[in-house]
C-alpha cells in the first residue's frame, strides 16, 4: 500500500522552516491504519518480543493496539510530569530544541525484549533517548518500528547498532 497518499504535508509547523508530516489522514482511513498495524505486527512477531514500548504521543496510537494484538505488555514513555510513580528520566536534543522523556522504573523486567514504536524517525534523538530509558530500567531493545523516516535528517545513523523498520521514507 502506498501510505504517502495518506500523509499530509504541513509547512512551517511547529516552527517556521519545518515541514510536518501529518498522519491524521492515515488514521482517518481504516485500511491504511490497518495496514500499518498489520505490518508492525508481522515484524514484531518475527522479532520475538515480550513488550511494546511507545513514545508519547503519536507512538501510543500504534503501540497500544500492537501490544494488544501480540498479547504483550504496553509501556508508555511519557513527557515530564505525566508518570505518577518512581521513574527514570533522560534529556535529549530535538531538531528544534531539547526535551525530556520519562519511564516508570518498574516498567520492564531485566532482559525483557521490546520493540519501541513511534510515528516518525527524524534526527533520532527522541528514539535514542527512548532506547536509553528502556536500557536504564533493564530492558533490551529488539527493534524500532516507525511509520515515517525523514532520511535527510540522518536518524538511522543516530540509531546505529539497533534494528529498525520504517514503512515510508521521505
Amino acid at each position: 500500500m502506498d501510505l504517502k497518499q495518506y500523509i499530509r504535508d504541513v509547512p512551517d509547523f511547529p516552527i517556521p522552516g519545518v515541514l510536518f508530516r501529518d498522519i491524521t489522514p492515515l488514521l482517518k482511513n481504516p485500511q491504511a491504519f490497518a495496514y500499518v498495524l498489520d505490518e508492525f505486527t508481522r515484524v514484531a512477531r518475527d522479532t520475538g518480543i515480550e513488550g511494546v514500548v511507545a513514545i508519547e504521543s503519536r507512538g501510543f496510537i500504534f503501540g497500544a493496539p500492537l501490544a494488544r494484538t501480540l498479547n504483550v505488555p504496553f509501556v508508555p514513555i511519557r513527557k515530564p510530569g505525566k508518570l505518577p510513580a518512581a521513574r527514570m528520566s533522560i534529556e535529549y536534543a530535538l531538531e528544534y530544541g531539547t526535551n525530556q522523556l520519562d519511564i516508570h522504573q518498574d516498567a520492564l523486567e531485566r532482559g525483557q525484549r521490546v520493540v519501541i514504536v513511534d510515528d516518525l524517525l527524524a534526527t533520532g534523538g527522541t528514539a535514542r533517548a527512548a532506547a536509553k530509558l528502556v536500557e536504564m530500567v533493564g530492558g533490551t531493545v529488539a527493534r524500532f518500528l516507525f511509520v515515517i523516516e525523514l532520511t535527510n535528517l540522518h536518524g538511522r545513523q543516530a540509531l546505529e547498532g539497533y534494528e529498525l523498520t520504517t514503512l515510508v521514507t521521505y
